[in-house]
């Protein structure tokens, strides 16, 4: 009578748990050199100043540098093909040789910008000058040689300087000054010129009343 041949047992696999640990360390230290070698390739093409601009001047490419630079966020600077033909205007001072952000030029309040020179009456509040926000009031003449109620025609327009008149600041009677307006508003600053109506000027952040 033959035996019954025992069928051999089969080896169990034995996994280290220190070899699974050492490879997700490998694994992990991988990763993260990839993730350094691909931030710090990540150059875009960003805009600086060649020179220093000041809020009302009008740059184009010609007057800026393209340099690359590693930025978290694009969106934030000025970058090569964002300036139109005829240039841009400047909203806020960058100084020579910084990057210059997309607030900094031709915008104010999210609308295009135009410079236009206003004559305005009274004294300026000390709180205006370059750089501050205003609010643009017009009173109509009357044909009896008086004015009506004012009204805002343009709000929050920025101003770019105060003018001078043969070396001197204006007097307090009247003051010339440059501002940037959104050039949906120009035509109707233009006709409150025309016709000679007083024109003031209130900072921004006093709450209009009426």
């Amino acid at each position: 009578m033959s035996e019954q041949k025992t069928p051999p047992r089969r080896r169990r696999f034995f996994v280290d748990p220190r070899f699974v640990i050492g490879l997700l360390l490998v694994a992990a230290s991988v990763g993260g050199v990839l993730t350094i070698v691909s931030t710090a390739d990540s150059t875009i093409r960003v805009y600086t100043t060649r020179d220093a601009i000041a809020p009302g001047d009008r740059i184009t490419s010609g007057d800026l540098i393209e340099v690359s630079v590693r930025l978290p966020a694009s969106d934030l600077y000025l970058l090569p093909g964002d300036i139109p033909d005829d240039g841009l205007v400047v909203v806020k001072a960058v100084a020579e040789g910084e990057l210059v952000p997309t607030s900094a030029v031709g915008l104010v309040a999210g609308l295009r910008v135009a410079s236009i020179v206003v004559t305005v009456a009274g004294q300026l509040p000390a709180s205006v000058g370059p750089g501050s926000t205003v609010d643009l009031w017009a009173a109509s003449q009357q044909e009896t040689n008086t004015f009506g109620p004012p009204s805002v025609i343009v709000p929050g327009a920025m101003v770019v300087r105060q003018l001078e008149s043969d070396g001197l600041v204006s007097s307090g009677d009247v003051s010339s000054l440059e501002l940037l307006v959104p050039r949906s508003k120009i035509a109707r600053v233009l006709e409150a010129i025309a016709n000679e109506d007083a024109l003031s000027v209130i900072p921004a952040s006093i709450p209009a009343k009426g």
